[in-house]
């Protein structure tokens, strides 16, 4: 567009220059004509860039009453909009991508100082990291909970209060990311989707060369030559001339043949060998089948359980959690108020308290916090015993200090009246809020013997427990799990859930081993108190089992 408006402007000058050097053009029909057929380049070149001008306008109209619609829903309630894993993947592709597009478009239109503010308001905005960071997060939703792609793309996740189906550009972006990551079983099942709408119809920017480009290799990368194959001759149907496809076409043909014909030698060989080991069974012992089932690994017992699945709490255990009134012996403050106490888990014994922070209270947790929290989770190294960033948390966390306002003050020593224990060496309130696909994986909050630094710079002992405070809802997922044990426990606003991590006799309860699942919809905000050893000499005397 700027080179038009460049050219236009330099055939005009040229033409100027040429009248003024020829002032007797008039003398000429001849010369005339020509400038007939200049100018009739001109008005073409002129019409072409005010074309061009009103197409780039158009775009823009189109892209701001767009988002002023989005903006409007979005704005109704940010946090809840924001819940949605995909319009949280969405904000990001926009503001790290299309806005720069954006940008770009209307580089030159400066009158209204719009380009001056979007140019400085980008330092502000996500990076690819951003945008990258969020598409993971969706393709880990998608594994944990077991989401097909057209669900996600429809937008009928569980809970979602703000329905937002994704076009083929947003499939195509989330299968780019995950190629760029090596990641070819989420490059291959995006890229399907994409294709899948385009084939429906879908008018989409991305033509299906290109998905068909991608679609083949991250096929061909998980070993599986003839679907490659196939979509790669789709390809060259649509574009003979593509060069890429048409090398690949004949290295697949010819890894094919390689392949089927290992194929047929490794089958040949395995009836042989089957005839032989057939021959060789003569004991009764060796058929007898396994009478002991492999145990399940942590991973996928953890994303079972985050999917309400794999409990192992049987209906005779079931049966010996009560829910009851608690005073915590008499306590004063609620011997006349005792507050609402329910056993969620036996072994480990994990109790949940209803109704134990106030929505008030809440908020102002969360005021407190909002202003400090780090893009990362910061957590205690258990080597070093020091504060590091964990990688392996998805969430931003802050600390409140007990002298900084007097909530906190009582919500500490609500604490402590609770469950009896010394809030003085206690950490301080860390309050968390889980962002797209949140999650914290299986881990300890005690420090094991191999660990002999954990908690070293404190100068407080192990911890001895952990509470946790649920300060929202969550629409779906969230839940805090233990694969050990095979045990559940959702988030519920205004409750908290407390358990000890070490036995009386102070060796850690490998038990209370615990994870936070993902979030799949909703905003998830917690505050935990990690209570240590110190201080509790007398509160929970040291007991002479190992183990109880």
């Amino acid at each position: 567009m700027e080179r038009q408006c460049w050219w236009y402007l330099l055939v005009l000058s040229c033409l100027f220059q040429t009248l003024s050097a020829h002032s007797d053009f008039y003398t000429s029909i001849g010369h005339m004509t020509d400038l007939l057929y200049t100018e009739k380049d001109l008005v073409t070149s002129l019409k072409n860039y005010i074309t061009a001008e009103e197409n780039k306008l158009k775009q823009v109209k189109q892209w701001a009453e767009k988002l002023d619609v989005l903006s409007a829903i979005a704005m109704q309630d940010p946090e809840g909009f924001l819940g949605n894993p995909v319009n949280a993947f969405k904000l990001m592709k926009r503001l790290n991508t299309e806005w720069g597009d954006l940008e770009s478009l209307v580089l030159k239109d400066t009158k209204d100082g719009f380009i001056s503010n979007l140019t400085l308001q980008r330092q502000h905005f996500p990076t690819d990291e951003d945008q990258t960071g969020a598409a993971k997060a969706l393709l880990r939703l998608q594994d944990t909970y077991r989401l097909d792609t057209n669900t996600i793309s429809t937008g009928d996740l569980p809970g979602v209060t703000h329905k937002s189906p994704m076009t083929v550009e947003d499939c195509f972006e989330l299968g780019k990311i995950a190629y760029s990551e090596v990641d070819y079983y989420h490059t291959e099942l995006w890229m399907e989707q994409a294709l899948k709408q385009l084939d429906e119809g879908e008018e989409s920017t991305v033509d299906k060369v290109t998905v068909l480009d991608y679609l083949s290799y991250a096929i061909y990368q998980q070993g599986d030559l003839g679907r490659a194959l196939e979509l790669t001759k789709r390809l060259l149907m649509l574009d003979p001339e593509h060069q890429r496809a048409n090398g690949n076409l004949k290295y697949f043909e010819f890894q094919l043949i390689n392949q089927r014909k290992a194929q047929a030698q490794e089958a040949q060989k395995a009836r042989e060998e089957g005839k032989e080991q057939r021959k060789r069974l003569t004991s009764d012992a060796s058929k007898k089948k396994k009478r002991f089932r492999e145990p399940v690994p942590e991973r996928k017992m953890y994303e079972m359980l985050c999917r309400g699945e794999g409990i192992k709490l049987t209906p005779r255990r079931q049966r010996r959690l009560f829910c009851r009134y608690f005073d915590n012996h008499g306590h004063p403050k609620y011997l006349l108020s005792p507050v609402k106490q329910e056993d969620e888990w036996d072994r480990p014994y994990i109790v949940r308290y209803h109704d134990i922070i106030s929505h008030g209270e809440i908020e102002k947790v969360k005021e407190l916090a909002k202003p400090r929290v780090t893009m990362a989770a910061i957590v205690h190294d258990p080597l070093t015993g020091k504060l590091t960033t964990a990688m392996y948390r998805v969430s931003k966390s802050a600390w409140l200090t007990a002298y900084e306002h007097p909530m906190i003050d009582q919500i500490n020593q609500r604490i402590e009246d609770l469950t009896g224990l010394e809030m003085d060496t206690a950490e301080e309130l860390q309050v968390a809020n889980y962002g797209v696909g949140g999650q914290y994986e299986p881990h300890f909050d005690f420090g094991r013997k191999d660990e002999p630094d954990a908690f070293k710079e404190l100068g407080t002992g192990n911890r001895i427990a952990t509470w946790l405070f649920y300060m929202s809802d969550v629409a779906a997922g969230g839940a805090t799990v233990f694969p050990d044990v095979g045990a559940a426990v959702w988030p519920k606003k205004g409750t908290a859930v407390f358990w000890y991590n070490l036995f009386p006799s102070g060796e850690g309860d490998y038990s209370t081993r615990h994870a936070a699942c993902p979030v799949l919809v909703g905003n998830k905000w917690v505050s935990n108190k990690w209570i240590h050893e110190r201080g509790q000499e007398f509160r929970r005397p040291c007991g002479l089992n190992e183990t109880a």
